[in-house]
């Protein structure tokens, strides 16, 4: 069996039967089945939306940039499918929404909106923040291009939302390695800094890259971290102290910001840094 299958068919096909259906599997939505032990992954939950539609709902927004290779949605986030449908069950959102041919796309044999469509739904939802977070995401997966969403965009100009998406791609990083540092870089131009570059090189000895710094701005020499938990592991090959010195070395302010860090102090700190420059 399939991880997640349409229970009705696969006892028509003698794939298994009523009793087995029932004690060996778990239903996941109505007629749709998954294992019974174990717990469900996002793709699990997508594929299972998917399926509950009759695989005709085509997979959107969050669930969408998920299939694309975004990073950082939340496995119980709820899945949206455009598809006509006014009773969903838990956990599947369906929208009627008006959608082009070539913003569709087959991804692993399910119909997903394009990283274009989808960027443009993420960017209509939700505060600024979580948008440009999301796009951040959804960029460093699909490297998309702003403009072409942009022109997508006015293909739809009275939906729902219309009016933030302009905002939202206009803050678009595809440098941000996580919802903080997305946060991070929004909190900084929000203050008044000037836009802060992303993934700066550093150059070794050698005069290739050694490290990357999260954001900052290299005629300054100002540079910005966020090191939470939910962060990446820093590079194996140098270890923080190691990486920490050279970069000073080479005369950056090197700023981290840790989870409980609240703006004031962040903004003080950074403002410093400036009025040292």
């Amino acid at each position: 069996m399939q991880q997640i299958f349409i229970g009705s068919e696969a006892l028509a096909r003698g794939a298994l039967t009523r009793y087995e259906l029932r004690t060996d599997y778990r239903r996941v939505l109505p007629d749709v089945y998954g294992p019974r032990r174990g717990n469900l992954t996002l793709d699990d939950r997508i594929a299972a939306a998917w399926l509950w539609s009759k695989r005709e709902g085509i997979v959107s927004g969050l669930a969408a940039s998920a299939v694309l290779g975004a990073k950082w949605v939340d496995v119980d986030t709820d899945i949206e499918l455009t598809w006509a449908n006014n009773r969903s069950p838990n956990g599947v959102v369906t929208r009627r929404e008006t959608l082009v041919d070539d913003e569709v796309a087959i991804v692993g044999g399910m119909a997903v909106t394009t990283a274009e469509r989808t960027a443009f739904d993420l960017a209509r939802r939700g505060s600024v923040g979580q948008a440009v977070a999301r796009l951040d995401a959804l960029a460093r997966a699909t490297h998309f291009k702003v403009e072409d969403v942009q022109a997508l965009a006015t293909r739809h100009p009275r939906v729902k939302g219309r009016r933030l998406v302009d905002r939202a791609l206009d803050l678009v990083d595809a440098g941000a390695e996580s919802p903080k540092e997305t946060w991070l870089r929004l909190l900084l131009i929000d203050a008044g800094f000037p836009r802060p570059q992303t993934q700066i090189p550093v150059l070794g000895p050698d005069g290739h890259p050694l490290y990357y710094l999260d954001m900052g701005w290299e005629d300054e020499l100002i540079a910005v971290e966020y090191d939470g938990d939910d962060h990446r592991q820093r590079p194996r090959w140098g270890s923080d102290i190691v990486r920490s010195e050279y970069v000073a070395h080479l005369g950056w302010t090197h700023i981290r910001v840790v989870a409980g860090n609240r703006r004031p102090e962040i903004l003080l700190r950074v403002n410093r840094a400036w009025a040292l420059r």
